[in-house]
Order: structure tokens, then C-alpha cells, then sequence
């Protein structure tokens, strides 16, 4: 049966039956990567404070098939259909694209829009038989939008789409900054343990020699080990967990975006590795290189490492704002109230 998240924590099975115009987002994630499901609880942030004339529901990926056909159903011209941002848009995370690519060709009399994401169709007989597959699906859909969270995928969606294509920033970066005044202590090391990674482990123990001086190490992921599913009924004590164990730490090291973001956030300095192909690194200086407590670095020499990580430990947290980022997106949503007198 279906699960549709009208509210985060009350699931129901049927379409509500209202003339509110429906704003349904697809694609959300039950895996325990803390960075998606942060991307999934920002979306609804977004559209639940700014543009609350929707109803905002969202649809587990497991459910895809089934909501379609639910979706279709109930689907009136002002509602808007979306699929969830984050950075698997390509032929490395195919179950994900196979997903995407059903929404996006089922739904073409409306306003369509993918959230902020990163693409990756390797240059492989296997990536570009995947890339011409999604392509021939996103052209069955004149009114899809593609959202790119970096310069590099904003391109690249360009040359290999022919959808409009905004540049919007990472959509975690709309969650308002969080005021932690702890005492901090310790260095928390955030490594991915995927295809993506690309810091050798040498270098990570370099790192750790550097950073051991008395003060207390540890090494995690964003992707949790402790429990087995998140649902939007779960999501946000765990974020907000991550979060408060972010804000009591002396420096992150990583190679994971959303960890950075969560720094951001937090106000916490960090300092980012890049992965296979660069989403992190493009997309810090696109949206960040202006946050003077996160940088990213491509370094492999532990000297200047430690002068970069101990000039990065003394910095403090100031005022930023990148609300105005979103403006791509919110005159698209804008304009669609308009034509549909919302």
C-alpha cells in the first residue's frame, strides 16, 4: 500500500480529495544517507514556508510505480509534480535515475521540476547508453525543469538535455542556520565508504597525527549504521541529532558535501576532500568559497595541511545569507501561482 506524507509524521494511503493545488514530491528516500534525507526534509521546508498555497506531499522512491498511477488519478493542470534533489542523477546511482526517468516521462502536461542535483553519466559505453535512455525520457516532458547545484552539472545538463535548466544551490542550504553556543572539543573525521571516494588513507592518518595533539578523534559517516530505514516520520530528530553532534566539534574533515553543509550550518570549520567527480569541490565555489570557516582543499601535502587545518580551528562563525541563491526557483514557482491565479 502506498504511504503518502501529507505531514511528516501522519502517512496516510489515499490522495486527499480537496481543491488545494497539490504539490507532490517523488522520490524520497528511506536509505540512511543523513545528507539525502536532509535534502528531502529542506524541500518541504521550502515549499511549506514560501510558497504555502501547496499541498505539499511527499512519496517514498519504494512507491514509485504505484503512485503514479495513484497520482495520476487526482492530478489537476495547477499541480505541480517534483522529484527529489541531491546528487545520484546519472548511471552510478541507476536505481535512482530509473525512478527519476518514470516520473518525468508520466507526468508531461505539468509543471515538473527536479530539485538541485549533481549528474554524473560516465564517459563509458555504459554511462552514455544510460544518459541516451534519460534522455529520451526527459524529452517526453516539455514543462521539466532540471535544478543543477553546481556550475559543472548546470552545464553539463545543458549539453545533454534539451529541458530548461536553473542553477539553484543545494537545497539543505535553505534550513536556517542553527544557534549551538557549545563548548567544543575534538576533530570528527566524515569519510565516504563508496565509489566516490578518492583520499587515500594515508593521508587521512596524516590528518589524524595532525590533529592528535590531546584532543580526541573520531571518524563517522553521514550515512547511519544505527538504524535500518528513515521515513519523513523520523527524519528530523536524526538531522537534528547530526546536527547538535556538528556543532561540538572543534574541526570536520571530510569528503562528504552534505558534512560541509551540516559545518555550515552549524558553524563549525571544516575543511572538504574532493570525490570522484567533483560535486563537492564545484559546488563550495559556487554557493560558499564566501564562508570564511569551511574551505575546500585539494592538498595532499600534510605540512601545509596543518597550517591550513590550524588557521581554519581559530576562525569564527559570521553572518551569511544565501536565501537570494533560490531566486531562479521561487520565480519559477512564482510564475506558475500567477498563470494558475494561486
Amino acid at each position: 500500500m502506498v504511504k503518502f506524507y501529507l505531514q511528516e509524521k501522519a502517512p496516510v494511503s489515499v490522495l486527499p480529495n480537496n481543491k488545494r493545488p497539490k504539490f507532490f514530491s517523488f522520490g524520497i528516500p528511506t536509505y540512511t544517507n543523513l545528507g539525502d534525507q536532509a535534502v528531502s526534509l529542506a524541500q518541504r521546508r521550502y515549499i511549506e514556508n514560501e510558497f504555502p498555497e501547496f499541498q505539499f506531499i511527499e512519496i517514498l522512491e519504494e512507491d514509485t510505480d504505484d503512485a503514479i498511477a495513484a497520482v495520476k488519478k487526482v492530478l489537476q493542470p495547477a499541480d505541480v509534480v517534483s522529484f527529489v534533489g541531491g546528487g545520484n542523477m546519472g548511471n552510478v546511482y541507476l536505481d535512482h535515475e530509473i525512478a527519476r526517468r518514470k516520473v518525468f516521462a508520466a507526468f508531461p502536461d505539468n509543471l515538473t521540476i527536479s530539485f538541485p542535483q549533481s549528474i554524473n553519466f560516465e564517459d563509458t559505453p555504459a554511462g552514455q547508453a544510460e544518459l541516451q535512455k534519460s534522455q529520451a525520457a526527459y524529452a517526453k516532458n516539455p514543462n521539466l525543469f532540471l535544478l543543477a547545484r553546481d556550475a559543472q552539472s548546470y552545464h553539463r545538463m545543458q549539453t545533454a538535455f534539451d529541458n530548461h535548466v536553473l542553477f539553484t544551490p543545494d537545497m539543505v542550504l535553505y534550513i536556517q542556520a542553527r544557534d549551538l553556543d557549545h563548548s567544543r572539543s575534538g576533530a570528527l573525521f566524515v569519510f565516504r565508504h563508496d565509489s566516490e571516494k578518492v583520499i587515500a588513507e594515508d593521508l587521512i592518518n596524516s590528518l589524524k597525527e595532525i590533529l592528535s595533539n590531546g584532543r580526541p578523534l573520531k571518524r563517522t559517516d553521514t550515512v547511519l549504521d544505527t538504524v535500518k530505514r528513515i521515513t519523513p516520520s523520523n527524519r528530523r530528530e536524526l538531522i537534528v541529532k547530526e546536527l547538535e553532534w556538528f556543532s561540538r566539534q572543534e574541526i570536520i574533515i571530510t569528503d562528504r558535501w552534505h558534512a560541509m553543509i551540516f559545518s555550515v550550518l552549524t558553524g563549525t570549520p571544516c575543511l572538504l576532500f574532493g570525490n570522484s567527480y567533483g560535486k563537492g569541490k564545484h559546488a563550495y565555489f559556487d554557493w560558499l568559497e564566501h564562508i570564511e570557516w569551511v574551505t575546500y582543499t585539494d592538498e595532499d601535502d600534510p605540512q601545509r595541511l596543518k597550517k591550513l587545518i590550524n588557521s581554519l580551528i581559530q576562525r569564527s562563525a559570521h553572518e551569511y545569507d544565501v536565501r537570494k541563491d533560490f531566486r531562479q526557483l521561487d520565480r519559477l514557482l512564482q510564475l506558475h501561482k500567477e498563470r494558475f491565479s494561486l
